[in-house]
């Protein structure tokens, strides 16, 4: 087990004056347990509840009587009232309806005890059969690894020290850009961070890998509500790994014969599920946000790593000099999209893309990042800033003067203007400085 920055926000959240039950929302295999066990240590008191035992959910099949269901779950779990800091966790809550609508109670007739939720399936239930009491519980997503936590898992805490400065020296670049490549090829995965941070053994991982995709592969059949639906769930899941980064068409998605609706719905379940992200564009340079559903969106999946193995590119990654090469930059614009997510606390966070308006138009920026009062346009490119001619036309309908380029260069800014003669700063941020966006357009702006 590493620390994971999600630490930190369990401890802000545990410091509310007012706090409600947290639901841990994540797919499967992201850490939340683990997150969960490295924080109960913050406490006088732990008690685990898996209610995939059918002893221990069984707790929740009475009635709403929270004296009763406590004094059960204590003696049960031989813990002792009123010892210190008392951190209850309901872990795989979604096998239990009563159990999610007990959360509203425990609020509202136990505000001692610290509270923790999550299930690995509890996505496409949240709509389904499940319902969450509003207003009464909080939600904090669980995602795979960012570079940050690569950084703590391999014991790399020098760099990650460096990397908090932002003006990384000079003689640190090469190493820094090289161990991102490294985490851009194994993804951010705990299992697999757990495993590479013992062995450095790429092979060993093929075995983990090759799990967690079975594991996804297995639970179909609790996604879906039909048996159609189950076959066009389980073609996304083999199919979709091989498309991501790329603009994705729901109809004959993955040369099949399944049309439009039934393939958008799969792709909706398995969003919930969050083992993907449709990035939908936008047309406008300002917010708010405005997403053209009717568009084509691009296909994030969970995680870089699995997209990499999956796809067959780990190797070919590993003998590039530079990620934005492989796979027609595809598989850099992905993990750069996968590190921007990180930066959010929300569940409802979104990403997004740019596309002119007029339809006919050859322009795209790869994501916009809501900033402020502003949608600052990334490009993650490496070519000359000459070059970046959509970022030029998004700059020019822009009211500010504000872009990013990611890529394998130094961190530096630089004042340029556009074809059209705009005046505007370009930041060029380094692939490893990706989570440091926000101070780093503090500092700028």
């Amino acid at each position: 087990m590493f620390y994971r920055n999600d630490i930190d926000k369990l401890r802000a959240w545990a410091a509310e004056k007012n706090r409600k039950p947290l639901v841990l929302r994540g797919a499967r295999q992201t850490g939340k347990t683990t997150l969960v066990n490295i924080f109960a240590k913050d406490f006088d008191q732990y008690i685990y509840l898996n209610l995939e035992k059918e002893e221990e959910k069984k707790l929740f099949d009475g009635s709403f009587n929270i004296p009763k269901l406590l004094d059960a779950i204590f003696y049960i779990k031989d813990a002792e009232k009123g010892k210190g800091k008392t951190l209850l966790f309901i872990d795989e809550i979604q096998n239990s309806p009563n159990a999610v609508a007990t959360l509203r109670y425990l609020y509202e007739e136990a505000p001692q005890l610290y509270v923790i939720a999550a299930g690995s399936l509890l996505e496409t239930l949240i709509d389904n059969r499940i319902s969450f009491p509003v207003g009464r519980v909080d939600y904090l997503p669980v995602r795979p690894c960012s570079f940050d936590e690569y950084l703590i898992a391999t014991g790399e805490e020098k760099s990650r020290e460096l990397i908090r400065q932002i003006e990384v020296p000079e003689y640190a670049h090469d190493k820094l850009i090289e161990l991102f490549k490294n985490y851009t090829v194994i993804g951010g995965m705990p299992e697999i961070l757990n495993e590479y941070s013992e062995s450095r053994d790429m092979k060993r991982l093929e075995r983990i890998y090759d799990r967690l995709i079975v594991s996804y592969q297995d639970d179909v059949e609790k996604y879906a509500r039909t048996q159609t639906m189950v076959q066009v769930v389980r073609h996304i899941i083999d199919t979709a790994f091989q498309y991501a980064g790329s603009r994705i068409t729901f109809a004959n998605f993955g040369k099949s014969d399944y049309r439009s609706r039934e393939m958008g719905e799969a792709f909706r379940i398995l969003e919930k599920a969050m083992l993907l992200k449709l990035v939908y564009p936008v047309t406008r340079t300002t917010l708010p946000i405005e997403e053209k559903l009717g568009f084509s969106p691009k296909l994030l999946m969970l995680d870089t790593g699995l997209v990499n193995y999956s796809a067959g590119l780990q190797k070919q990654l590993v003998v590039s000099k530079r990620i934005d090469e492989v796979y027609n930059g595809k598989i850099a614009e992905h993990i750069a999209g996968q590190e921007l997510l990180t930066l959010s606390s929300s569940v409802r966070s979104k990403l997004n893309f740019w596309v002119p308006k007029k339809s006919n138009a050859q322009a795209e920026i790869d994501y916009v990042f809501p900033w402020n009062d502003i949608l600052i346009p990334i490009e993650v490119k490496s070519g000359a800033s000459g070059r970046l001619r959509s970022l030029h036309r998004f700059m020019d309908e822009a009211p500010h003067n504000l872009a990013i380029r990611i890529y394998a260069g130094n961190y530096r800014i630089e004042d340029t203007k556009t074809i059209k003669g705009k005046m505007f700063r370009l930041i060029n941020i380094p692939f490893y400085l990706i989570g440091q966006i926000k101070p780093i357009l503090e500092s700028c702006y």
